[in-house]
């Protein structure tokens, strides 16, 4: 099994936001380490608890500080942006880093209708355009557009010897069929969807269209877990990222991803139920089965992992008990 790792660059209570980068920095390492394919973190915008605003400078300095992994955006924003700046740096990365770079796309805002605003006058109208913004994406990263195009004669430089890899971010139907369409390999957030996804794979895989050196569908499946040494641990740990949930989705504006105790000491006076539907906790063995099972059921390539822990070495001790279930 392929495994990866998707960092949100998460700030937990007695971080700043610097600690919480140069950690995914570290997590990088570990991942390169550990035997991980391919490390993508995310684009947040003024999110509380999330450190990263700006995945493409946080990939040059990982791709200088790891030698091997593949590094990757979790993912660009697109609506916000104009295609061909988007392919001038992700050529740039892959200049730097030859055959390293992926560059994940997405649709999502991102953040508060407030910074949508503030990055980009025209969000909705780019999300309803985001067939050709992805078209014309391929097209600069490819450096071949048409001869009839306007845009014939001009390059996204530095042209790099081996382009980034193309992936599409989605949870429905339709981004997978835009997916399957142009040729690019996708990725299904199951620990965002409220869908199941096992249909939506299926209709990618069924419409796929093969691209360049691309010919055969390629799937992520990225799921939310957790893992240590024995259950109750794993279900110890899990508590700064339930609570921290809880409070986003109760309006409160927190400082961060709270520690075990302020977690506990939070759920006292706020006792409901915490929702772990959409998070994988146990010891080694009990997440290997889920891991296993659910890329048998998704018919996924690839399992990529979140995982958010108030410490960063329980979140690498994590990603290590897990690499050392499913890679040795």
């Amino acid at each position: 099994m392929k495994l990866s790792i998707l960092d949100q660059a998460p700030i937990s209570t007695n971080q700043t936001a610097r600690d919480a980068l140069l950690g995914s920095v570290k997590l990088a390492q570990a991942g390169e380490q550990l035997g991980y394919t391919r490390f993508w973190i995310a684009e947040h915008h003024d999110l509380p608890g999330l450190a990263c605003s700006v995945p493409e400078v946080m990939l040059s300095y990982i791709g200088a500080k790891t030698s091997k992994i593949r590094i990757g955006s979790g993912a660009i924003l697109l609506p916000h942006y104009k295609p061909y700046k988007v392919a001038e740096i992700f050529n740039m990365l892959a200049t730097l880093f030859p055959d390293r770079i992926d560059i994940g796309i997405g649709r999502a805002p991102g953040g508060s209708a407030q910074v949508t605003n503030a990055l980009s006058d025209n969000f909705l109208q780019n999300v309803y355009k985001m067939p050709i913004l992805v078209k014309d994406l391929l097209h600069f990263l490819d450096d071949d557009y048409p001869s009839e195009n306007n845009y014939e004669k001009i390059h996204a430089s530095p042209i790099p010897t081996i382009s980034p890899r193309p992936w599409l971010l989605g949870t429905s139907k339709k981004s997978a069929l835009l997916a399957a369409e142009y040729g690019m390999s996708y990725t299904f957030g199951l620990f965002m969807s409220d869908q199941e996804g096992q249909e939506i794979i299926q209709e990618y895989k069924k419409a796929f269209q093969p691209r360049k050196e691309w010919h055969t569908p390629q799937v992520i499946l990225t799921v939310s877990a957790i893992c240590a040494e024995t259950t109750e641990k794993a279900e110890e740990l899990a508590l700064s990222s339930l609570v921290w949930s809880l409070q986003k989705e109760e309006g409160e504006r927190n400082n961060g991803f709270p520690s075990i105790e302020e977690a506990k000491e939070y759920l006292k006076t706020h006792p409901q139920s915490l929702n772990k539907n959409k998070m994988i906790i146990g010891n080694p063995q009990e997440v290997k089965k889920q891991l296993t099972d659910l890329q048998a059921l998704y018919g996924a390539d690839e399992i990529m992992i979140v995982t958010i822990t108030h410490s960063l070495q329980d979140k690498i001790r994590s990603y290590e008990l897990i690499a050392k279930a499913l890679l040795d």
